[in-house]
């Protein structure tokens, strides 16, 4: 089974975030690049596709006015007065000897093709070669495109580089315009940082920027910080109003219930009696000192012995049972002290009894204080999958609760006053049944 969490769920956090200022930068280098990128393999195509079609024109040309000089005087081999072109001429009794010594050009068809290769020296070579085989003569003219090839080479270096280059540039760019464009959100979000946790009344945020989009955000920012300091206000104001209504009727019942206790000869059913009404003040009063508190986000002053409360509050349980077979039991370390008041310690401590005391029928309710810990273990029905995922959540009320009175508030006071005192709470099933609640406190 689970365990529930004093604390509010907690929002995950990637190992990597990407700021705006991020994302402004990368879409400057991502089109950067692209934009370089698609412009250099566009460059090397063009000249890649005009190239072949002049190398093929010129070939074309050539090797057919060497056909047309041959045909006019067969006698000789044709002068071809082009340069970085040879041509080659084999009449129908010199095609073996095209077989043994050149059998990838006899295995050609007519046309131009790419040869390429190393020669003997170890360097590499490569030219165009057209074809125009007839039945009595083949006819082979070879265009050397070695140099082609290294300036090919260096036309896509140049290229490369200038991508990177670009790409630097991009990056620049982007730096220096998201850094002017951030700039005044990053100051919005430093002069909202700037007001955390203060009690001043924050300053108007709008006349201090342009009028731009951070400016209308920052107007509506103000807007809502204004209606939200009118919100708090008045919840502080109506929280101190009850707070002081309250007690006057509290010191009231105080005073009237002490004045009565004085009194000599009350029976013991009286006395026990207003005893209950004495505890019930003291607790109300506790309740309300800590929820004003909360609502103020203030820890109280003072110290509590943790043992001394934890008997109060099963003394006070044990007056509610109405009958019901069930023992109370205090045991562990009686003098563990802790820095909080004891009404946060009583209000946090007699939610958790005051929860076990109504869900158990019989059997026993043990606290059990540790050494930096308090353990309340009962034996009522158990904790089921569904409560243990929304026990502290605000009103929500457990499976077992059925007709029970309450509003499902108590674990949600509790979580909040951890909260408040940095102390821990964890509920989970018990070794044989129940539940075991432990509220763990700040180390001393």
């Amino acid at each position: 089974m689970p365990e529930s969490p004093a604390s509010g769920p907690v929002r995950k956090r990637g190992r990597y975030r990407r700021r705006l200022r991020s994302r402004i930068i990368v879409s400057f280098v991502l089109l950067g690049f692209c934009l370089t990128a698609l412009f250099a393999f566009a460059t090397n195509w063009a000249r890649m596709r005009v190239e072949n079609q002049l190398v093929e024109d010129v070939m074309n040309r050539n090797i057919d006015e060497y056909a047309r000089r041959y045909y006019l005087d067969p006698t000789r081999n044709p002068d071809l007065p082009v340069q970085q072109i040879k041509a080659y001429f084999y009449p129908s009794d010199k095609f073996e000897r095209v077989r043994e010594e050149r059998p990838e050009w006899a295995a050609l068809p007519n046309g131009n093709h790419n040869v390429s290769g190393i020669d003997e020296q170890g360097q590499p070579f490569a030219y165009r070669l057209a074809v125009r085989k007839a039945d009595d003569a083949w006819f082979f003219l070879a265009y050397d495109m070695t140099e082609s090839t290294r300036v090919e080479q260096q036309l896509k270096r140049a290229l490369f580089l200038s991508v990177i280059v670009f790409s630097l540039l991009s990056w620049v760019l982007g730096w220096w315009s998201a850094s002017r464009v951030m700039r005044p959100v990053s100051d919005l979000a430093a002069r909202l940082r700037a007001y955390r946790g203060g009690n001043q009344h924050p300053q108007p945020l709008a006349p201090r920027f342009p009028d731009d989009e951070v400016g209308q955000l920052a107007e509506a920012l103000d807007d809502y910080s204004a209606r939200l300091t009118e919100v708090v206000q008045r919840d502080r104001e109506f929280n101190a109003d009850v707070s002081h209504e309250l007690r006057t009727p509290l010191a009231v019942i105080r005073g009237a219930t002490e004045l009565l206790l004085s009194r000599p000869g009350l029976d013991d059913k009286m006395q026990q009696r207003l005893q209950r009404i004495q505890r019930a003040e003291q607790q109300c009063s506790d309740l309300i000192g800590s929820l004003l508190l909360l609502s103020r986000n203030e820890r109280g002053q003072g110290s509590s012995n943790v043992a001394r409360v934890g008997e109060q509050l099963l003394e006070s349980h044990r007056a509610q049972l109405g009958g019901k077979p069930l023992e109370l039991v205090l045991e562990g370390n009686r003098e563990l002290v802790i820095d909080a008041p004891e009404a946060a310690l009583s209000v946090a401590l007699g939610n958790l009894i005051g929860n076990a005391v109504k869900y158990s029928q019989e059997g026993e309710v043990r606290v059990r204080v540790l050494d930096d810990a308090v353990e309340v273990i009962d034996n009522g029905p158990g904790l089921s999958e569904e409560d243990a995922a929304s026990l502290f959540q605000r009103g929500y009320r457990g499976t077992h609760a059925g007709h029970s009175q309450g509003g499902g508030i108590g674990l949600s006071i509790v979580r909040r006053l951890c909260a408040l005192y940095d102390w821990q709470v964890q509920i989970r099933p018990g070794d044989v049944r129940g539940v075991v609640a432990t509220l763990t406190f700040v180390p001393g």
